[in-house]
């Protein structure tokens, strides 16, 4: 979840005295404490760091669900490379909120969702893994599955080089909007 750019794609939950972080890595790390750290991809180029850094926080690494005080936090699904990856949906107060920072194929469970990070490593196309074993959806393509699917508010992580291609030559997605580091999303 390197980006040529941006910090690592994270997204640290709170919820009353609950904190989840989720993927992370790099600059992306939660000051202490934190309850769980979740991560999509038990192989990620970036596990051997967020392992570190959760070890400092008293927390291992894992996929798995989180249910506390009301938030509930679960591992799904996502069609992105020949072993297991997921995203995460996350539900609280009624809210569902979407986190699913790399996928090939726009994930069905997403419908609906109040609020989603999504993949935007490509931009008009989609970028194929070698071998043919998955890889990153196109944004132009993730905003036009969101839309259908009736997610309220898009917001795309994981920014990579076609992306910031686009983004430095002023364009915008057709819906939805750039992950800004550091902002709090409320769904």
């Amino acid at each position: 979840m390197n980006s040529p750019r941006y910090r690592p794609a994270g997204l640290l939950v709170t919820h009353e005295r609950h904190r989840v972080m989720l993927d992370g890595g790099g600059a992306s790390v939660p000051a202490p404490p934190v309850d769980l750290w979740l991560v999509c991809d038990a192989r990620a180029e970036l596990l051997p760091q967020i392992r570190r850094y959760g070890r400092g926080l008293n927390v291992e690494p894992v996929i798995k669900d989180f249910r506390a005080g009301g938030l509930v936090v679960q591992p799904l699904p996502v069609v992105h490379t020949s072993h297991p990856t997921f995203g995460y949906l996350i539900q609280v107060s009624g809210r569902r909120v979407v986190w699913a920072p790399e996928f090939w194929e726009f994930p069905g469970w997403a419908r609906g969702a109040d609020l989603m990070f999504a993949d935007a490593a490509g931009w008009r196309r989609p970028i194929r893994f070698a071998r043919g074993v998955g890889g990153h959806a196109a944004v132009s393509a993730t905003a036009d599955q969101a839309r259908r699917h009736g997610v309220g508010r898009l917001v795309f992580a994981h920014i990579g080089r076609p992306a910031i291609r686009a983004i430095d030559a002023g364009q915008e997605p057709p819906y939805g909007e750039w992950g800004v580091e550091g902002r709090v999303y409320r769904p």
